[in-house]
């Protein structure tokens, strides 16, 4: 009974003991709040707040993550915008050129004759353009002085008479105003002249830029991709580079879709203005080619340039017909060529393609507005394919095809 008696008073002292702990424990909130390692009372702030709110805050530090990060590579994009432009008009190039030399390297030729043939055969179209361009203008500058002379003489007749009825000392008063403009203006038409002289310089600079950059993406562009793709995390790997490789794929239809378009545009606008005896003809066709490579918003603007010099030049039934006909290509491209041809190889919507040149043309100006359909759709297609998961099967593949002892 004494060892009875013992076992249970310590007992009962441990339970009074445990008993006063807990009391303390809940009189001191404070404290208890205080103890570490204790996930529910670390929480019970955020468990205050609305789930919707906590959703909210977990999405809009993540959002303004991603933007700080855009803002960022914008910067940098602005900031190396003579390095950046060359490089993409090289990769925009390169989707053109590389499948012309693979083609005529799968038919037996030597992979590096291949690829000076595609070069040369791409230095040989765009110079034979410019050429051709230069050699209409040279030639038509004559008709286009007589015309312009007419057109003055006309200009005037219509100033002289009813609603306006100016005399010619008004009219000569106004010309005479223009000239004391030009000559206060001169200073900034001559630091224009400089800076021209400038952006030519540039243009020189990006114009080897873009050539020396296609040349080593045509001939070692694989080993600049997987060079690229190294630089990401191992895991990471696989998933960037089956995006790429789709990216890739989706710029090259591009390419070559938008080549088949700006050349319809260019032929239809061209020939109506042909028919119709407009001066420089063929340098508005071709104006209308290299704008047409702006999808939709390219073939309007060279378009309207086309109706102002048939209304200038040649009258104002010729230049509703030559409306008409502008308005009957771009519905052609719109109803037929973009459903049909572009939208397979681009997949975006065409509200979309046109807010995107609007975008891309008030950040970056052309440059903005040439880029900015194909980085679209390059994102798209990219960013499908990361998000479908394909690239986990062929990472696990992979991953059982390099395992020891894998068969």
């Amino acid at each position: 009974m004494k060892f009875s008696r013992r076992s249970q008073r310590p007992q009962g002292a441990a339970t009074d003991g445990g008993a006063t702990d807990d009391a303390t424990r809940t009189a001191d909130p404070a404290a208890a709040a205080t103890v570490p390692g204790d996930p529910a009372r670390a929480s019970s702030a955020g468990a205050a707040l609305p789930p919707g709110m906590l959703v909210a805050g977990a999405w809009a530090w993540r959002l303004l993550a991603v933007a700080a990060a855009l803002a960022v590579l914008f910067w940098l994009i602005a900031t190396l915008e003579e390095i950046v432009v060359p490089l993409l008009i090289a990769i925009l190039v390169s989707a053109f050129l590389v499948p012309v030399a693979g083609f005529l390297h799968r038919h037996r030729w030597p992979r590096w004759l291949a690829i000076v043939a595609a070069l040369l055969a791409g230095v040989v179209v765009v110079g034979g353009l410019v050429l051709l361009a230069v050699t209409q203008i040279r030639a038509g500058l004559p008709q286009i002085e007589k015309q312009s002379v007419a057109q003055y003489d006309q200009l005037t007749t219509l100033l002289q008479g009813p609603p306006l009825s100016l005399t010619n000392a008004d009219v000569t008063g106004y010309l005479k105003d223009a000239q004391n403009a030009l000559q206060t203006e001169s200073k900034a038409i001559l630091s224009g002249v400089l800076s021209i002289g400038t952006a030519a310089g540039h243009l020189l600079a990006g114009g080897l830029l873009t050539l020396f950059a296609t040349i080593f993406l045509m001939i070692d562009g694989r080993g600049v991709w997987a060079w690229t793709v190294r630089l990401f995390p191992k895991a990471a790997r696989p998933a960037v580079d089956g995006a790429g490789q789709a990216g890739w794929h989706t710029l090259t239809s591009f390419v070559r879709v938008q080549i088949v378009v700006a050349a319809v545009n260019a032929v239809g606008i061209g020939l109506i203005a042909f028919v119709l005896g407009l001066p420089l003809a063929v340098p508005i066709a071709i104006l209308v080619f290299l704008a047409s490579f702006i999808p939709v918003v390219g073939a309007i603007v060279t378009g309207a340039l086309a109706v102002v010099v048939a209304l200038v030049f040649a009258g104002p039934v010729q230049a509703v017909v030559m409306l008409a006909g502008v308005l009957v290509v771009h519905l052609l491209e719109a109803h037929v060529l973009q459903p049909l041809v572009m939208g397979s190889a681009v997949r975006v919507h065409p509200l979309a393609v046109v807010f995107a040149v609007a975008g891309g043309s008030y950040v970056a100006g052309i440059p903005g507005a040439l880029f900015a359909v194909p980085t679209v759709a390059v994102l798209n297609v990219m960013v499908k394919y990361v998000a479908t998961g394909s690239w986990r099967r062929s990472r696990v593949a992979d991953d059982v095809v390099a395992a020891p002892g894998a068969s």
